[in-house]
């Protein structure tokens, strides 16, 4: 089940280097949970209507310029107004410092109070970028997600089926790991899937009669990535005699995770098969249909022109 929670506010000031001018007990773990920041123009004036209260506020030149113009006791009673509704936090950006108003009423109502010295626009952009990544729908699924060719592949399949030995040995032939036996997916703000390790076991992964080893270690750091997005499914399952498997390549599987379709292929293992060889291929199949080409259905208009010349040939008019 896909899970949605908040940041925390200690984090965010991390993140982005913030100053804390006014910090009350425990702010650093007030939990962000909306992915857009408000410039609060018109609550200053007075106007609270539809004003979403789990933003964080962030107070430009703009805003700073309009309270200039008003006296002291209006400043008091706008601040007073405003941190009433116990925002998670209220920003100010360009090195701007908060009025004795602001810092009296902060104190008053709890409000954490920070600074940036980066302009109001780029602090707001970022900011959302982050905040949209960070707290997009998330899920965890068991697997292995390597990066081959630039294409992320998560491997899919039942426990001991090998998906781990044939992660090593693409990484052995230069390709990447994400992430051993546990994945967490997130939907990105574009629509596409991005997985990641968790952080406990990022850069290790399991191998059977070794026991766990640290990739980063022993490949080095080209060896590994934080995240990567994941482009294509490879279920992995054990060979059945009998079993049509696909030789063609015609029909498009998918499968669904967080409502993005992924496209989803079947590799069934036996004893003799390279299958970071296949992983390869299959990778670079994936890119090539990305970009408008598809062998499969390429080889199949070839095959029908052919018979359709040799039925000519048969049968001239």
């Amino acid at each position: 089940m896909a899970s949605k929670t908040g940041i925390k506010l200690g984090t965010i000031i991390d993140k982005f280097h913030l100053e804390v001018l006014y910090g009350p007990e425990g702010y650093r773990d007030r939990l962000i949970t909306i992915e857009d920041v408000n410039r609060p123009g018109l609550q200053l004036t007075g106007f609270f209507d539809y004003f979403d209260r789990e933003r964080m506020q962030l107070l430009g030149l703009v805003e700073i310029s309009y309270l200039e113009g008003i006296s002291s006791e209006m400043r008091a009673s706008v601040f007073d107004t405003l941190f009433s509704y116990h925002t998670p936090a209220v920003i100010f950006a360009r090195g701007l410092k908060p009025y004795p108003e602001c810092m009296e009423m902060a104190k008053k109502h709890d409000q954490v109070i920070l600074s940036t010295q980066e302009n109001t626009a780029t602090i707001m952009s970022t900011m959302i970028a982050y905040l949209r990544t960070a707290l997009s729908p998330t899920i965890t699924r068991s697997g292995v997600l390597v990066e081959v060719y630039g294409e992320g592949v998560m491997l899919a399949g039942e426990s001991g089926i090998g998906k781990s030995e044939t992660a090593i040995e693409l990484v052995k032939r230069g390709h990447r790991l994400i992430a051993d036996d546990a994945v967490e997916i997130r939907r990105n703000p574009s629509g596409g899937l991005v997985g990641t390790a968790p952080e406990l076991i990022r850069h290790y992964i399991e191998l059977r009669g070794i026991g766990v080893v640290d990739v980063r270690r022993l490949f080095g750091m080209s060896a590994v990535k934080f995240d990567s997005a994941i482009d294509m499914m490879i279920q992995m399952e054990v060979w059945q005699d009998g079993k049509a498997y696909d030789r063609l390549g015609a029909e498009e599987h998918f499968t669904t995770l967080l409502d993005v379709r992924i496209p989803t292929i079947t590799i069934p293992v036996k004893p003799g098969r390279n299958l970071a060889v296949v992983i390869e291929v299959a990778a670079m199949n994936n890119r090539n249909k990305k970009m408008g080409y598809n062998a499969a259905l390429e080889f199949s208009r070839q095959v029908d022109s052919h018979i359709d010349q040799k039925y000519l040939e048969m049968n001239p008019q």
